[in-house]
């Protein structure tokens, strides 16, 4: 079975539209496909509509947050109830084809864990295009993953790709990257993109700042995540070190000068004496955070909720499922 998961805020002009367009390319391809909205802490009529659609098709399952968490939790969220073999994920607002699902499955077909969708012919305004462009740049170079488009909102993969990795804050769009880090087969596939007809768009300037301290903490996690002190701590060796051969050189100057009486003056004045007493406390600072850093590791727990749920839609998978387990 192939769960769709779909974050939903304000979008409810879309979501009939969108549902209808999944229904028509499941029952072309003969596909098992269940519906996993989530309401994102909508103001307008959304979860109405969500309701209606579930009244209409058991295969539609929903989530309703308290109020707004962001896409990372609701895909979390989403992630959670689905249960099928394979998950894909993709924005409500239709720029999205649902026509591409089958072209996604056949490319987990060919033995990939992750396929990314690649906007290759991107209809969106010309100032979030090529800010877009450098931010994809920066995370293939800094992560190791080259992909044309790591901010695509289509991706499918393997359930297995969604038990292991942990989404929060804005870390929805490194999907692929995290899943990278942990061996998984990560390929890419250029998908249509479609106009937005309804609604306006959620993103801003400030989604490409979040986007690029997102992608230092992603890159933080990926290579540091288990062993935060190999990173702090060499850091702080270094400046450890750098201060310690300035105090050592200045060392030596003083004994020269007053013990020997060579003439090279007194040390009090000179700016390397600050630097280097600056660099070996920032060095034993950061090794310092290092080891608290670890303890953190060590004893926090591996996952905690970080989104509150008004109300679900279990729909008839997770009903039929419920009665198995109850019995006659």
């Amino acid at each position: 079975m192939l769960s769709i998961v779909i974050p939903v805020l304000n979008e409810s002009e879309s979501l009939p539209q969108l549902h209808a367009e999944i229904g028509t390319v499941a029952a072309q391809e003969n596909l098992d496909v269940e519906l996993v909205f989530v309401d994102d802490g909508s103001t307008d009529d959304s979860w109405q509509v969500i309701e209606k659609l579930a009244e209409q098709d058991q295969r539609v399952r929903a989530i309703r947050f308290r109020r707004n968490f962001g896409k990372a939790a609701a895909l979390s969220a989403g992630l959670e109830m689905a249960d099928g073999e394979f998950i894909m994920s993709m924005d409500a607002d239709l720029q999205d084809d649902p026509a591409e699902i089958p072209r996604f499955l056949e490319k987990l077909a060919e033995g990939n864990d992750v396929v990314n969708g690649w906007k290759q012919r991107r209809l969106d305004p010309w100032h979030k295009v090529y800010p877009s462009k450098v931010f994809n740049y920066m995370v293939s170079k800094l992560t190791g993953l080259s992909l044309h488009d790591h901010n695509c909102g289509v991706k499918c993969f393997r359930s297995q790709v969604a038990q292991e990795i942990e989404l929060y804050g804005e870390l929805h769009r490194f999907v692929p990257v995290l899943a990278h880090a942990q061996g998984f087969r990560v390929a890419e596939l250029p998908v249509n993109h479609r106009s937005r007809e309804f609604g306006h768009s959620k993103y801003g300037v400030r989604r490409f700042l979040r986007g690029f301290l997102d992608l230092l903490t992603v890159k933080f996690l990926t290579g540091f995540g288990q062993r935060p002190q190999h990173m702090l701590g060499a850091t702080g060796l270094l400046f450890f070190g750098i201060g310690g051969l300035g105090i050592a050189y200045l060392t030596l100057v003083w004994i020269l000068t007053n013990v020997f009486e060579f003439g090279f003056g007194p040390i009090g004045g000179r700016p390397l004496l600050a630097y280097s007493i600056a660099f070996v406390l920032l060095g034993g600072q950061l090794m310092s955070l290092g080891f608290l850093a670890e303890l953190v590791v060590a004893n926090s727990p591996r996952s905690t909720r970080r989104y509150s749920i008004r109300e679900r839609i279990a729909g008839a998978n997770q009903a039929a499922a419920t009665e198995e387990a109850e019995g006659p």
